[in-house]
């Protein structure tokens, strides 16, 4: 069987701007709770039997403790941190296990998850539901992979090293050299995308790299020495970085069996009236579960 582990934040944000690409038309105040509801159904009405949902319940984590410029909650549009407590509300009431984080982060729920769905030798395959690279470094072979469903594209082990220039043990440095905007990592100054893949693709990890450029065993690498001297006097700041962007893989999240759905509560009715989605019950009642 596959296992869906599901990024509800993302998939929030997702709905809450696919309405309005284009300018076309203002959301309502529950359009993207109801948009995640109804994509999640379609999601069991493809297949899906064993899912669950994580959320940043609170924006910030343990991380904001180690780097002052690390992700808050100041840029979030307030109509989707109002939705967030709904949504996950809304989903335990569709039946579907929601791990809501607070000291954590959904990408830690959801890499906590994809760890003990690959330890559970009844899971076929673990379809981590986001694009997020993040997550890459979750991608084991062709068992544990990532699915962008707006692009409906499943990326694998092979689809991760085709895209970073390295493989999933290595995005962690990948993204502490590069950066990651989205999470307020800034990364290195003058290392780029391809000087990082480069670099680490022959060694792996930050603690593998020598400090001096003459010791580099990286063939056509154009500015080395200028990258090698910011390596070597901002080590720990990088050293820093990658512990910002390694996932947390112990969250308790419970086991794989706790997350197959077995149909709505009877509190689905009363929240999809709540939030004018009542169209949603008719379509959970065409489920099998």
């Amino acid at each position: 069987m596959d296992v869906h582990v599901v990024d509800g934040t993302y998939e929030l944000f997702r709905q809450h701007f696919g309405a309005t690409v284009g300018g076309t038309r203002t959301p309502g105040e529950f359009d993207a709770t109801t948009g995640v509801l109804a994509s999640t159904i379609q999601l069991l009405a493809d297949g899906a039997t064993h899912l669950g949902v994580a959320s940043d319940h609170t924006i910030e984590s343990f991380r904001n403790g180690l780097f002052d410029g690390y992700k808050d909650g100041s840029g979030m549009l307030p109509e989707l941190a109002m939705q967030i407590p709904i949504m996950e509300d809304a989903l335990v009431a569709l039946g579907v296990t929601v791990w809501p984080m607070v000291e954590f982060e959904a990408d830690d729920a959801l890499a906590s998850a994809a760890a003990v769905a690959e330890g559970d030798p009844q899971v076929d395959r673990v379809l981590i539901v986001t694009p997020d690279k993040d997550l890459g470094q979750c991608v084991v072979g062709d068992r544990v992979v990532q699915y962008d469903r707006r692009k409906r594209l499943f990326v694998n082990e092979a689809g991760i090293i085709d895209k970073y220039g390295v493989g999933p043990t290595s995005i962690a440095d990948w993204l502490a050299l590069v950066g990651d905007a989205a999470d307020g990592i800034p990364g290195l100054q003058g290392w780029g995308a391809k000087s990082a893949s480069s670099v680490l693709a022959r060694y792996q990890h930050l603690e593998h790299i020598p400090d001096e450029a003459g010791r580099w065993d990286v063939v056509g690498l154009r500015g080395a020495a200028k990258l090698a001297n910011t390596l070597a006097t901002r080590r720990d700041d990088a050293m820093l970085y990658r512990t910002l962007a390694t996932l947390v893989t112990d969250v308790e999240v419970g086991k794989v069996d706790d997350w197959r759905w077995n149909g709505p509560t009877s509190e689905f009715s009363a929240i999809c009236e709540r939030i004018g989605a009542q169209h949603l019950v008719e379509r959970t009642k065409r489920l099998d579960t």
